[in-house]
């Protein structure tokens, strides 16, 4: 995105350095990366990284609303209630396009938002290691807020176990070794001493939860929690002790009603110039002449399943629960990245963390995405280099 540091990175790049970095990478934790990771970072100037954190910021003034709970109670599924919710979630990530203007400048557009957690510590790792490896020139950093390296660390510490010892913290997951971001489990671990436990090891006894460490039984008190519940939806043949919906004596990071609060539900509420016109489909008074600069969405899904992009009018009148699904104008993304291979499109996630006690979130550190897919996403674009999951590092800080 800056020509000239773009022009250097590419002429610099060498696929066998390429190739000993994705080594390093498994090697530093002795552990798989079963995703792609891209050959490059994206290089973001002072224009565009003001504009995403404006896009941001619009969009976090909603979320720290004093009614934002009021508005947002009917995403939750009854079913998925979860009791002792707390004021505020603990995590909010904001997916942008990198699209092009009217007058043909590089301009965010908001492609999707969560409540839940995402590859937190990943990023603090990938970012480390594109900079041992790779060109990056001075002054650019994947932070916000004055952060650096061991300062986000110690946010996302204090976030993540806040008060408590640390055997008294898990993240908890369904089958977490088997997850494809499993990797990001394995640096928590490593880095912030937190336990990984499946929630098939969790001990509930009345309204405490316990796991063993040896053969011992030690009460889990504050949860990092990984859990969809769409997952455990899908995988009935799972077998479990736990009754999650009972007034459980944890404290949840985040708690799960936060996942459905801060979603594509959100969406409609959001009205800016970085934010394409978004309905909810039970809402539709007539369905666009256009659908083909529409995309269609359901409510709950998770790394783009379900998503519908050539959308048609049959699709909107077969759908059974539309008060579950968002009906958004599209983006055209922009190819904002040349590549030795061509151009590339880019988006760019804001990832917020929001310690207990604080009246509002901080804007730590992002995650990017490269497609030439049709799809952003690292599992739409497994045939193609020069994609797949990486990092943006901004000018300025």
């Amino acid at each position: 995105m800056i020509q000239s540091v773009r022009e250097k990175y590419n002429a610099e790049f060498n696929p066998e350095k390429y190739k000993e970095f994705l080594e390093a990478l498994e090697k530093t934790y002795n552990k798989e990366v079963v995703f792609r990771v891209a050959e490059t970072p994206i290089f973001v100037d002072k224009i565009l990284r003001q504009k995403l954190i404006d896009a941001s910021e619009q969009i976090v003034d909603i979320i720290c609303k004093p009614d934002f709970k009021e508005a947002s109670q009917r995403a939750i599924p009854a079913q998925y209630n979860v009791k002792n919710e707390n004021d505020h979630t603990h995590f909010i990530c904001i997916d942008f396009a990198i699209c092009k203007d009217e007058k043909g400048e590089l301009t965010p557009q908001l492609i999707e938002l969560q409540g839940f957690a995402s590859l937190y510590s990943w990023q603090w790792f990938i970012s480390k290691m594109y900079k041992e490896y790779f060109y990056c020139p001075e002054g650019f950093s994947p932070y916000f807020s004055g952060l650096n390296d061991k300062t986000y660390l110690d946010l996302l510490r204090k976030v993540l176990i806040g008060k408590h010892e640390l055997e008294n913290v898990v993240l908890l997951e369904l089958r977490p070794h088997e997850q494809k971001t499993r990797i990001d489990f394995y640096i928590a671990n490593a880095e912030l001493g937190i336990n990984i436990v499946c929630l098939s090891e969790v001990i509930q006894r009345e309204n405490k939860l316990f796991y063993k460490i040896d053969d011992r039984e030690v009460e889990i008190k504050r949860v990092y929690n990984r859990l969809i519940f769409d997952d455990l939806e899908a995988n009935k043949e799972f077998k479990y002790d736990v009754d999650l919906f009972r007034d459980i004596d944890v404290e949840w990071v985040s708690h799960p009603n936060w996942f459905y609060r801060i979603s594509k539900y959100t969406m409609p509420m959001l009205h800016n110039e970085f934010v394409p016109e978004t309905f909810f489909l039970n809402e539709l008074k007539t369905i666009p002449a256009d659908l083909e600069n529409y995309v269609l969405k359901p409510l709950f899904s998770f790394s783009g399943m379900g998503v519908i992009i050539d959308v048609t009018r049959e699709n909107i009148e077969d759908v059974t629960d539309p008060e579950n699904w968002i009906l958004q104008r599209k983006v055209q993304y922009a190819e904002a990245l040349a590549s030795p291979e061509g151009g590339v499109k880019c988006e760019i996630r804001m990832m917020y963390l929001w310690p207990d006690g604080d009246t509002r979130p901080t804007l730590a550190v992002n995650l990017a995405r490269m497609s030439r897919g049709k799809m952003i996403g690292v599992r739409y674009n497994s045939n193609f280099n020069w994609v797949g999951g990486t990092v943006a590092f901004l000018d300025g800080n």
